[in-house]
C-alpha cells in the first residue's frame, strides 16, 4: 500500500513537509477552502480536497499518516468536531498523527526555560484552545497521536526584512522577553524524522536552539540588509495589534532537546543568524521567494 498522508489544512507547514514526502513516493491529500488554493496545490502535485464542502471518511480511508494543522477555536478543534466519528474509525490503521500545536500551551514563565514535562498553564485565550484540543486528539481511541509545539514560524516569504525595509519596523523593548523560532524545513525535517519513528502519545518542542529577545531579531535584519536600526519604543507605548501584544504577555525559553535525542534531527537553521541569513538568500531582487 502506497504510503498517503491526508493533511488536515495545507498550509505553509504541510508544503515544507509535501516537498520531502513526494520524492519518496508518497501520495499527498490536502485539504483546503479554496478552489484556487486547490488548483495551487494540483500544480506541487497535491491532491486537494475543498474542506468543509466535502466528507473527509473517503480520504481516510485511503491515509496512512494524518497531520492536523488546522487552528483551534473555543471548541477545540473544528475538524474533530465536525468529522470525529470518521477520525476515529480511521484511526486503527493509521501508522502515524500528528497534530500541529504551539509553545503557547506553556503560558508565561518570565524568561525561564521550559521542557516537554512543563504544565500547561496558557495565560492566552489561543494557548487555551489549543491545550483543548491537544487534550482532544489525545482521546481519539487508538490513534498513534503525537503532538508538536511550535514556536513562531518563518522561513522564506515569512521574516522581518519587508518591515525593516520600509521603516516601519519598531524594536518594542520588555526587559527579560524571550521568544523561540522555528525555520519552516526544520519543522518539516521534525515532522519526517517522527513519521520515521513513530512514538504515539509523544510530544516535542519545535524551535532553534537560541531563544532571543525580538528587537535582538530586528537588529540583525537590518545588519543584513546594511540599514540604520529601527527605532526603540518602550513596549508599555508601543502602537501593536492586539495579537502582536499577545505575544509579548508571555516570555519564555524552550527547549528543544528531545527533537534532537529521540528523534535525531540535527537543525539546519539552529539560531535566528542562520534563520534570518537563508530566509533573505531566498528573496529575489523585488524581496520576493
Amino acid at each position: 500500500m502506497q504510503n498517503t498522508l491526508l493533511v488536515l489544512g495545507h498550509g505553509y507547514t504541510a508544503q515544507a513537509l509535501a516537498a520531502r514526502l513526494i520524492p519518496e513516493g508518497w501520495k499527498v491529500i490536502g485539504t483546503t477552502r479554496s478552489p484556487e488554493k486547490a488548483k495551487a496545490l494540483r500544480a506541487q502535485g497535491i491532491e486537494p480536497l475543498i474542506w468543509p464542502g466535502n466528507p473527509l471518511a473517503p480520504a481516510l480511508a485511503r491515509a496512512t499518516h494524518l497531520l492536523a494543522s488546522i487552528g483551534a477555536d473555543a471548541a477545540g478543534d473544528p475538524v474533530l468536531a465536525a468529522e470525529g466519528d470518521a477520525i476515529a474509525a480511521a484511526a486503527p490503521h493509521l501508522a502515524w498523527a500528528g497534530y500541529l500545536s504551539t509553545t503557547g500551551v506553556y503560558g508565561d514563565h518570565q524568561g525561564g526555560w521550559v521542557d516537554e514535562k512543563t504544565p500547561l498553564t496558557p495565560s492566552t485565550q489561543r494557548g487555551r484552545w489549543r491545550v483543548l484540543a491537544e487534550s482532544q486528539w489525545r482521546a481519539v481511541p487508538s490513534l498513534p497521536i503525537h503532538i508538536f509545539r511550535l514556536a513562531g514560524i518563518y522561513g522564506p516569504g515569512r521574516g522581518p526584512f519587508e518591515k525593516v525595509r520600509d521603516g516601519s519596523a519598531r524594536l518594542v523593548i520588555k526587559p527579560n522577553q524571550f521568544m523561540s523560532r522555528a525555520h519552516v524545513e526544520d519543522i518539516a525535517a521534525v515532522l519526517h524524522a517522527s513519521i520515521r519513528r513513530p512514538n504515539p502519545g509523544a510530544a516535542y518542542n519545535v524551535c532553534d536552539n537560541e531563544p532571543t529577545p525580538p528587537e535582538v531579531v530586528l537588529r540583525q535584519a537590518a545588519r543584513l540588509l546594511n540599514l540604520p536600526e529601527p527605532p526603540s519604543v518602550p513596549f508599555d507605548q508601543a502602537e501593536m495589534t492586539p495579537m502582536a501584544r499577545s505575544f509579548y504577555s508571555e516570555s519564555k525559553k524552550v527547549r528543544n532537546n528531545k527533537i534532537r535525542d529521540e528523534l535525531g534531527v540535527k537543525l539546519l537553521y539552529p539560531t535566528y543568524r542562520e534563520n534570518l541569513a537563508a530566509i533573505l538568500a531566498a528573496m529575489g531582487p523585488s524581496g520576493q521567494p
